[in-house]
């Protein structure tokens, strides 16, 4: 089976670019991806048939729980599973190229923030790290060693001993992200306030059934004032894709070349949404050349003529809706 020409995806410089590779993508997934197939061929969308990007069909991620979504023949080096409850299925993201997610949230983040060897690092990252097979934990994990200061690392329940480091580091006036789970964050702010001046703070959600679910501008609020920051960033992944975007405040998310966010219409999932109106958000990530790079996911959000979108809230438990493809 041939392989996919992986630098090209790291290399796009524009938008005719990115929709050339999406179709070239698109075309091998097809080819080489059989559950993806057999849901295009339900759709009667054959390569044959699709033209454009907008044309091109979005896999729902439940799938990913359901069925096991390769491009590829290799085995998987890694396999990444969402979090859940004992009851709960898991999405499983199969991963033959762990250098192709190194490649992509190293990329990434050095797009929106610069080398990691600059920063201090910290990491509140309980719920995640109390479990295995988190793709969050190993990218967190990379970029700690990456960043080499003695003073990064993750932290549990540590509260007080991370609040004390934080006021250090903030002092010294190194610059300095701390990165953790929302309900973390929430715990930190409210028991151990600061006023941090050196410091980004971002967020990667979840309440993770620790606490109330807030909207993001509830969440944020709370977050500046007990952390003393003007400004909260976000981090937007999961376990199904190779890719992240980033927020550098307000609730608007930025992503790498290679990744794009696309509504559809939320009673009609085959419908793109236009601009500026709330929609089920699908993603395009090209990193996921070895699963499936076209996926409808469960959240809510608006996209803006400039690429940025917003991330609204999410779907409620039933699948999307318009969807009754679990079955293939």
């Amino acid at each position: 089976m041939k392989q996919f020409d992986t630098y090209r995806i790291f290399n796009i410089s524009n938008a005719d670019e990115f929709d050339t590779l999406a179709l070239d993508v698109f075309r091998f997934q097809y080819g080489n991806n059989k559950v993806y197939q057999q849901f295009c061929d339900y759709l009667k969308k054959s390569p044959q048939k699709v033209s454009l990007l907008e044309e091109i069909p979005f896999l729902p991620i439940s799938f990913f729980k359901s069925h096991k979504v390769l491009s590829t023949q290799k085995e998987a080096k890694t396999i990444f599973t969402s979090s859940g409850t004992t009851q709960s299925i898991t999405s499983k993201h199969y991963v033959p190229d762990l250098k192709l997610y190194e490649e992509s949230f190293l990329k990434a983040f050095k797009t929106f923030y610069g080398s990691p060897e600059e920063l201090c690092i910290l990491a509140l990252l309980p719920s995640y790290l109390e479990r295995e097979g988190s793709s969050l934990i190993y990218m967190v994990k990379s970029l700690i060693e990456k960043s080499e200061h003695p003073e990064s690392g993750f932290y549990l329940h540590n509260l007080e001993e991370l609040h004390q480091k934080l006021q250090d580091l903030d002092k010294s006036g190194k610059k300095t992200l701390l990165i953790g789970v929302s309900f973390a964050l929430l715990d930190l702010a409210e028991q151990f306030p600061v006023h941090l001046k050196n410091t980004i703070v971002m967020e990667t959600g979840g309440m993770k059934g620790r606490r109330k679910e807030l909207i993001r501008e509830e969440l944020h609020q709370i977050l500046k004032q007990g952390l003393g920051v003007n400004k909260i960033h976000s981090e937007y992944g999961m376990t199904e894709l190779l890719s992240q975007g980033y927020s550098k405040g307000d609730g608007i998310f930025q992503t790498p070349p290679w990744m794009k966010i696309i509504t559809r219409d939320t009673e009609d999932p085959l419908t793109i949404q236009s601009n500026g109106k709330t929609g089920g958000i699908n993603v395009i990530d090209l990193a996921n050349i070895y699963s499936c790079s076209f996926i409808a996911t469960q959240d809510l959000g608006k996209t803006y003529p400039d690429g940025t979108f917003e991330v609204l809230g999410r779907f409620d438990d039933s699948d999307i809706r318009g969807c009754n493809l679990m079955v293939l």
